[in-house]
C-alpha cells in the first residue's frame, strides 16, 4: 500500500510542471474547461470523419473511374485506326462526362499543399492504371486531367472532379469551426453571468480584509448565494466582537483614569521621601491604561486611505526618532512610487516598532524593500531578538516574552507587535519577524500588498 502511494505521489509530481502553464484566475480555468472539450471533440470528429470516411469515399469513386478509363483505354489499343479510335472512345466518354484528347501532349503530375483528397485520388490511379504518364489536380480545381500511353500516341481524359472526390470537404470544418464559435460564444455569455457574483464576492472579502466595507448583496446559483449569506454572516460577527472589544476596554480604559487622578491627587500631600517611587508607579499605571486603549482602536482606523510616497514616509519617521534621541539609521530605499495608504494609522505602526527596536537594542536600521507584489518597511535591530519558536507567540495580545526580549528596558504590556500586526492586516498585509543578518537582532518586516 506504502508502495502503491510512493508511486501515486511521484506521478503527480511528474505532471507539476504543467502547472506553470495553466491559468490561475477563475475566467481563465472555466475559459478552459469550456474550451477544451470544443476543440477535442472537433478534432476528434475531423480526423474519423474526414480521414476515414472522406478517404473512404474517394477511394471508391476513383476506383470506379480508374475502371472507366481501363475500359476506354482497352478500346482505343484495339481500334484498327486513329479514326476509329478516337470515334469509340468519345462515344464511351460523353455518357461518363469526359473528355478524350488524341493525340495529345503529356501531362505534369501535379497536386495543391491544401488538397484533403488530392493525395489518394493520385494514389488509387495510379495503382489501377500502370500505365498513367501524370495527374493535373491544380491547374483546374474543378477538373482532373490525366494522360495515359496509346498506340496511337498519348491520350488525354478531362473528367470532373466530383466524379472521384466527395466535393468540397472543407465544408464541414468551416461548419464546425463555425458551430464551435457560435456556441463558445454562448456559453461564455452564460458563464460570465455565472462567475460575475463569485467575482463580486472575492472583492468584498478582498476589502473587508483590508478594513474596507464595500456593499455586497447576495446573486448567482444557490452555492454561491450560501457562500455570500456565510460571508455577510462573518463580517457581521467579526463587526459586532471588534464593536465590543472596543468598548470594553475603552470602558475599561476611561474608568480607570478616574482612580488614578484621585491617586495623583493624593500624592500631592504624601512627603517628598515616598511621593516619589508612587508617582512613578502611577505613571506607569497611566502609560498602561493609554496602551490599552490604542490597542482598543488599533482597528478603528477611521482614517481614509490616502496617497503617500513611502519613501518621504520612512525620512519623515527616522527624523522623528533621531529628534526624539533614538539611534535610527537609513538602510536600502526602494522606490514603489506613491501608494494609497492610512498614513496615521500606519505611522502609528512603524513608531511603535521603531520604539521596540530601540529599547531593545542599542541601534536601529529602517529600510524600505520592493519584493514579489509586495512592499516591506523593515526594522533591524542588535538586541537579543526573538526564539523562531516565540515568534508566532510574540504577535498575540498582551504576549510577555521574558525569555527573548529584556522586559526590564520599558514597561511594556505586550501591546506593541500586536497593533502594528492589527494595522497591517488593515491594510491587507501581515507582520513577520525574522533575525537581522548583519545586525544579529530581531527583523520585523511590515508587508503591504503593491
Amino acid at each position: 500500500m506504502t508502495q502503491n502511494n510512493r508511486s501515486n505521489n511521484a506521478n503527480w509530481r511528474d505532471f507539476q510542471w504543467l502547472k506553470q502553464f495553466m491559468p490561475r484566475g477563475l475566467y481563465g480555468r472555466a475559459a478552459l474547461i469550456l474550451l477544451a472539450p470544443i476543440i477535442t471533440l472537433q478534432l476528434v470528429v475531423s480526423v474519423v470523419f474526414i480521414q476515414r470516411h472522406f478517404n473512404r469515399i474517394t477511394v471508391q469513386m476513383t476506383e470506379s473511374v480508374v475502371a472507366e478509363i481501363a475500359l476506354l483505354e482497352g478500346e482505343v489499343n484495339t481500334a484498327m485506326s486513329q479514326e476509329i479510335a478516337v470515334e469509340q472512345a468519345r462515344r464511351i466518354a460523353a455518357p461518363l462526362s469526359m473528355r478524350v484528347t488524341l493525340p495529345a501532349d503529356p501531362v505534369a503530375t501535379q497536386v495543391r499543399l491544401m488538397d484533403f483528397t488530392g493525395p489518394r485520388v493520385l494514389r488509387t490511379m495510379q495503382a489501377g492504371l500502370p500505365g498513367l504518364l501524370g495527374v493535373d489536380l491544380e491547374s483546374d480545381r474543378e477538373r482532373v486531367t490525366l494522360s495515359l500511353p496509346t498506340q496511337f500516341g498519348v491520350m488525354q481524359v478531362d473528367l470532373p472532379r466530383q466524379r472521384v472526390s466527395a466535393t468540397n470537404p472543407h465544408q464541414l470544418l468551416v461548419l464546425m469551426v463555425v458551430t464551435g464559435f457560435l456556441m463558445t460564444l454562448i456559453a461564455y455569455l452564460f458563464l460570465r453571468n455565472q462567475l460575475r457574483p463569485i467575482r463580486r464576492l472575492a472583492r468584498a472579502a478582498e476589502a473587508f480584509g483590508k478594513g474596507q466595507v464595500v456593499p455586497y448583496r447576495l446573486a448567482g446559483a444557490t452555492e454561491v448565494r450560501a457562500a455570500g449569506k456565510a460571508f455577510l454572516d462573518m463580517r457581521s460577527r467579526i463587526d459586532r466582537q471588534i464593536e465590543q472589544r472596543t468598548l470594553m476596554l475603552s470602558g475599561v480604559s476611561h474608568d480607570l483614569r478616574t482612580p488614578l487622578t484621585r491617586l495623583k491627587l493624593g500624592l500631592s500631600m504624601v512627603e517628598d521621601d515616598a511621593r516619589e517611587d508612587l508617582e512613578r508607579d502611577v505613571d506607569d499605571m497611566e502609560r498602561l491604561v493609554d496602551r490599552f486603549l490604542g490597542f482598543a482602536q488599533a482597528e478603528a482606523l477611521e482614517d481614509a486611505p490616502e496617497s503617500v510616497d513611502p519613501i518621504a514616509l520612512v525620512h519623515h519617521l527616522v527624523e522623528n526618532a533621531q529628534r526624539a534621541g533614538m539611534t535610527v539609521a537609513l538602510g536600502e530605499l526602494a522606490n514603489p512610487g506613491e501608494r494609497p495608504l492610512r498614513r496615521a494609522s500606519l505611522e502609528r505602526a512603524l513608531e511603535n516598532l521603531l520604539g521596540n527596536a530601540t529599547r531593545y537594542g542599542s541601534q536601529a536600521r529602517f529600510s524600505l524593500v520592493t519584493g514579489r507584489g509586495d512592499l516591506r518597511f523593515v526594522i533591524e535591530d542588535d538586541g537579543p531578538g526573538i526564539a523562531p519558536e516565540d515568534r508566532e507567540e510574540a504577535l498575540k495580545p498582551f504576549a510577555r516574552l521574558d525569555k527573548s526580549r529584556n522586559q526590564n528596558k520599558g514597561s511594556g504590556v505586550g501591546l506593541g507587535l500586536a497593533i502594528a500586526n492589527d494595522i497591517a492586516r488593515g491594510h491587507g498585509g501581515h507582520l513577520r519577524l525574522g533575525e537581522s543578518a548583519d545586525l544579529g537582532g530581531l527583523k520585523v518586516e511590515l508587508v503591504l500588498p503593491l
